[in-house]
């Protein structure tokens, strides 16, 4: 369960999406939300966007293997398809914030992974929030000021990738999904081949 989380803005989501162009293995979490659907946005496939009455539904029913609120709105993670994709041995992108990272290393500690993406500077942040052109001046600010207090959890991470250029935080992500497949407690047929080497004669 590979975990990307950053401020809004500093790339996670460009490199998730990067991520699961490039590699069959993995597959996106798509969580479910109460936010507005923003234009370049499609149902099912960034989001499920809800109603707060179904999303309440979800989180009452344990059907939500996290739930948190952001800027307002409230987020969450389906159990259903997360169980289903583990028990099948295929690797989940979670593109969640830190308090989802939370309650999901609470509930499933060995399994997870997890990357914490940093912008460059608060500057290039606001920049990159006004490039979007997808929010108003006054969600901009509210997501810059979120940004900080989100900042402070970067330390609750096994990894940290400054998005000082996106193809190289892009490769250090990448190459971070590589190790982590070749643990050895990642490998459970590692053992049965180990033991097949020496056995083997040479003779």
């Amino acid at each position: 369960m590979l975990v990307l989380s950053s401020p809004s803005g500093a790339g996670k989501s460009t490199i998730a999406r990067t991520l699961l162009e490039n590699d069959g293995g993995l597959e996106l979490s798509v969580s479910v939300t109460t936010r507005p659907r923003r234009g370049s946005e499609i149902d099912g496939v960034h989001y499920h966007f809800l109603s707060m009455r179904d999303f309440e539904r979800m989180r009452d029913t344990e059907a939500l293997l996290e739930a948190a609120e952001v800027h307002g709105n409230f987020y969450g993670t389906p159990r259903e398809p997360v169980e289903i994709a583990m028990d099948e041995g295929r690797d989940m992108l979670f593109d969640i914030d830190w308090q989802g990272a939370e309650q999901l290393k609470a509930t499933m500690p060995a399994d997870i992974v997890s990357i914490f993406i940093l912008p460059p500077s608060m500057t290039e942040l606001k920049s990159r929030l006004r490039r979007r052109a997808e929010d108003s001046d006054a969600t901009i600010q509210t997501r810059l000021e979120n940004a900080r207090s989100e900042i402070e959890h970067w330390r609750d991470y096994d990894y940290v990738v400054v998005n000082d250029d996106l193809d190289r935080a892009y490769a250090a992500v990448r190459a971070i999904v590589i190790a982590e497949r070749l643990k050895r407690d990642r490998r459970p047929g590692l053992f049965d081949f180990v033991s097949g080497l020496l056995a083997e004669r040479t003779e």
